[in-house]
């Protein structure tokens, strides 16, 4: 299912993600071991295939087959160890000390210490994977090679330390690796050595990567496939294309257009689900760049939101798995979502009278003001949506120049120049908003 949510600062449409596959793929019963199994997703190939600090969805889903975090939180919103087999908090909640698995290795052979898993919290995590939610850090020591005592400056809630040891990325690296070199630039980084089910062999730009099975992981018995390819098709026709052929058996996040979702399954040859998602919401959002001195009133931004029909983006652009939603939570999440959010429901109105307010009054045909709207082109849907925009916008007055970069350049405008006034841009929000 799709889902269209609005952050604290935009409004967008948003979706869980989608796997789609060949019916056998999801047969229950005992999995078969051996073998190969050919994936893909909704989206472009990475720059690397590992970024430190995450470097959007598309690292992350290449590199979250290689490496490991030391928790992970399941769907039940349970935490369970991996990497670390336990955590303590000490009685002021100022440090807790945490016990590592042992007997884990790294690809290369060579065993996970603490060494590693100081270095990765200290180099990597504070740096780059996890520094806004490290600002009251104070350090971390290892007494012996199974345990790291992590320290904080304030008394840190439980649950937000198990949330910070299940980050998306907050691996750990090997320090025989990475140390003496600058992380972000390390060549490892496109042929990553690291602890997880599969191992690296090799990656064909344009085309693929390939891992094979990690004969030495320690979770005795998985993975069950000797080999796992990860395609990349550029536009969500071909994967429908090479779905039907045979030629990948699973697509996840979304992989082919909504309207083929309903044809494919209709074969009888393919099972969607949106399980699995409950994680990793996915979602696309609307987003104010508040460097512009224009969306220094609130009531502007506002108005941005309130001429943007989110039922329609629902409707036609996700053709009916989609619905709009009210934060970056997602709304069946009973355990934080709430409905008692400042609403941004489509009203033109309200947004020409929000404006007028703001001082952005209409003369005649010439507009209020004129926006740069980017969006993101790493996903079809995005271009999309950024029309229904624009044209929501005009409607109230407001004139807007509609561009849609390559991912490389879109990641640059938006995150690295802050080169847009108005971004459409995408997130995977998890269940719990640490």
């Amino acid at each position: 299912m799709v889902y269209v949510s609005r952050r604290i600062f935009g409004a967008g449409a948003l979706a869980t993600g989608l796997a789609i596959g060949i019916k056998p793929a999801f047969a229950q019963g005992e999995p078969r071991r051996g073998g190969t199994i050919v994936a893909t997703w909704g989206g472009g190939e990475p720059q690397a295939c590992y970024v430190p600090s995450g470097g959007g969805s598309s690292p992350t889903f290449s590199s979250s087959k290689l490496f490991e975090r030391l928790g992970n939180r399941k769907t039940s919103g349970e935490f369970e160890g991996e990497l670390a087999e336990s955590w303590t908090p000490a009685d002021d909640f100022k440090s807790y000390t945490v016990k590592l698995r042992q007997g884990v290795k790294f690809h290369d052979g060579k065993p996970m210490t603490a060494d590693d898993v100081v270095y990765s919290i200290d180099e990597i995590w504070k740096k780059y994977a996890a520094a806004a939610a490290m600002t009251d850090y104070a350090g971390i020591e290892a007494p012996d090679a199974g345990t790291v005592v992590i320290k904080f400056a304030k008394p840190v809630p439980e649950f937000f330390f198990s949330s910070l040891l299940c980050g998306a990325v907050n691996y750990i690296v090997p320090k025989h690796v990475y140390a003496g070199s600058d992380p972000v630039t390390n060549p490892a980084n496109n042929a990553p050595i690291a602890t997880g089910p599969w191992k690296f062999k090799d990656w064909v730009r344009g085309s693929h990567f390939e891992y094979v099975r990690n004969e030495d992981y320690w979770r005795k018995g998985f993975p069950y496939m000797d080999r796992l390819i990860i395609r990349y098709v550029r536009d969500p026709a071909g994967r429908a294309a090479a779905l039907e052929a045979g030629e990948i058996q699973i697509g996840v996040f979304n992989p082919v257009a909504p309207p083929d979702i309903k044809r494919l399954t209709g074969t009888g040859k393919f099972v969607a689900t949106s399980k699995g998602y409950e994680e990793s919401v996915w979602s696309t959002s609307m987003e104010c760049n508040c460097r512009n001195p224009l969306f220094a009133k609130r009531e502007v931004r506002q108005a941005m939101f309130h001429a943007v029909d989110r039922a329609l983006i629902a409707k036609t652009v996700y053709y009916g798995y989609a619905r709009p939603g009210t934060s970056p939570i997602f709304s069946l999440n009973k355990e934080f979502h709430t409905p008692d959010t400042y609403s941004t429901q489509f009203d033109p109105k309200k947004a020409a009278a929000l404006l007028d307010a703001a001082g952005h009054k209409r003369n005649g045909k010439t507009p209020r003001f004129t926006v740069n709207l980017l969006a993101a082109g790493w996903f079809a849907e995005n271009g999309k949506i950024g029309a229904i925009v624009k044209q929501g916008l005009e409607d109230v007055g407001v004139a807007a120049n509609l561009t849609v970069p390559d991912r490389p350049t879109s990641i640059k405008r938006i995150y690295t120049d802050y080169d847009f006034d108005i971004a459409i841009s995408n997130q995977a929000n998890p269940s719990e908003p640490v």
